[in-house]
C-alpha cells in the first residue's frame, strides 16, 4: 500500500472500538501520524500496538469527550507529540436502546454529553491547534439518523440533529473569516460494531441494526478519501440517500413505516439479560474491536456520495420527471380535443366607421 511523503497528524476520538478503531488503522497504514483519543486505556494500548505494527507512529490519551477540560489537556499533549493538528476527526458516540418514556433523564443527559457535546468539545479542540495556523480539516462522523430520527434511539438522534446544526453554524462562521479550515459531516447507515453488543438497553431482545449493516473498514476507507474532499457533506450507502432523500420528500410516510418496522427491526430473537454489561458510564474493556456481531449479513463496501451532489441529481431529475409528464399531458389534451375547421361560415359584418 503507497504511503505519503508528507505523514499528517490525524486526531481521532472514539479511537478504541468500531468505525474509530478502523479509520485509525486506515490512516496508519497510510503512513499518517496518530492521535488516539477514548476512555478505555487498555483498548487504547491495543490500538497503539495494532498500529505500530504496521509502523505507524501512534500515540494515545485515556480521557471522556464529555469532559471538555480534560479533552482540551489531551489534544495539547497529543499534539506536543505529534505535531499540528491536520485532521481531527469526531466519532465518539454513546446511545440507549428505549423508548423515550423508559429511559431516565440522566442516562438521555449522558448520551448527549458523549455524543453530541463530544463533538463540540473536540471541534474545539482542533480549532486550538488549526486556528492560529489558519489551515486544517474537521471531519465529523454522523448518521442518517440526522436527517430521520427512528423510535428506541431518541437521545441518540437528537445528539445527530444537533451536530449537524452545530457544524453548518461554525462552517459559515470559518467561511465569514475567510478561513482554510475546511469541515465536512459523514453521514453513515447502519455500521456493524461493537455498540449493538454493549449500548444500553430497555427493550425485551438484544439490540440490532436496521436493516442491513456495512463493515467498518468500509466506512473508514471513505473517511480517508474524505479526508483530501471538499463537499461539506458526505453520505456513505445507498440506505443513507434513500432515507435522507426519502424524508425530504415523504416524510410522514417514513412515520408510519418506522412506526411499523422499527421497534421490532431493531431488536433480534434473543431476550435481553437482566445483567447485561453496557458502555454508558463506563467501558467494557473485552467488547473493544472493529466489527460487531453482525458480519454475516454485513456489507463489505459502500457508495460514496457526497451530499450536494446527490441533491443536486436529484432537484434535476425531479425537473426532467415533470418536464416530461407537462408534454405527455399536453400531448394528450391535444388529442382528445376536436380540430377546429380552418373555414369560417356564416355572414360576415363589415365594421362600420363613422
Amino acid at each position: 500500500m503507497s504511503r505519503r511523503q508528507q505523514p499528517r497528524t490525524i486526531i481521532i476520538t472514539g479511537a478504541s472500538a468500531g468505525v474509530g478503531r478502523a479509520i485509525a488503522k486506515r490512516f496508519g497504514q497510510a503512513g499518517d501520524r496518530i492521535g488516539l483519543i477514548a476512555r478505555d486505556e487498555d483498548a487504547l494500548k491495543d490500538v497503539q500496538r495494532e498500529l505500530q505494527g504496521c509502523f505507524a507512529h501512534a500515540e494515545y490519551e485515556a480521557v471522556d469527550v464529555a469532559d471538555a477540560d480534560a479533552l482540551f489537556a489531551a489534544a495539547e499533549r497529543l499534539e506536543y507529540r505529534l505535531g499540528p493538528v491536520d485532521i481531527w476527526i469526531n466519532d465518539a458516540m454513546e446511545t440507549v436502546f428505549s423508548l423515550v418514556a423508559d429511559i431516565r433523564p440522566d442516562e438521555f443527559r449522558r448520551v448527549t454529553e458523549v455524543t453530541y457535546l463530544g463533538f463540540v468539545y473536540g471541534t474545539m479542540a482542533a480549532l486550538r491547534s488549526m486556528r492560529p495556523r489558519g489551515q486544517g480539516r474537521i471531519i465529523q462522523i454522523g448518521s442518517a439518523l440526522a436527517y430521520r430520527g427512528i423510535p428506541l434511539q431518541a437521545a441518540y438522534c437528537g445528539a445527530k440533529h444537533a451536530i449537524r446544526g452545530f457544524t453548518n453554524s461554525l462552517r459559515t462562521e470559518l467561511i465569514n473569516e475567510g478561513s482554510a479550515i475546511t469541515i465536512s459531516m459523514v453521514d453513515l447507515p447502519a455500521v456493524n460494531t461493537p455498540q449493538f453488543d454493549w449500548a444500553r438497553a430497555h427493550i425485551p431482545h438484544t439490540p440490532r441494526p436496521m436493516g442491513r449493516p456495512v463493515e467498518p473498514e468500509a466506512i473508514a476507507d471513505a473517511v480517508y478519501r474524505i479526508a483530501d474532499g471538499m463537499f461539506r457533506e458526505y453520505w456513505i450507502g445507498w440506505q443513507t440517500l434513500l432515507t435522507i432523500l426519502g424524508n425530504a420528500v415523504a416524510p410522514a410516510y417514513l412515520d408510519r413505516y418506522l412506526a411499523r418496522k422499527a421497534v421490532t427491526g431493531q431488536q433480534t430473537d434473543v431476550p435481553l439479560v437482566p445483567d447485561r454489561a453496557d458502555n454508558l458510564d463506563h467501558p467494557v474493556t473485552r467488547l473493544h474491536r472493529v466489527r460487531g456481531s453482525f458480519g454475516r449479513e454485513s456489507a463489505q463496501d459502500a457508495v460514496l456520495i457526497p451530499g450536494d451532489v446527490a441533491r443536486a441529481a436529484t432537484v434535476a431529475l425531479g425537473a426532467a420527471v415533470f418536464f416530461v409528464l407537462g408534454r405527455l399531458t399536453a400531448s394528450a389534451r391535444q388529442r382528445r380535443s376536436p380540430r377546429r375547421s380552418l373555414v369560417m361560415r356564416g355572414p360576415v359584418t363589415r365594421a362600420r366607421s363613422w
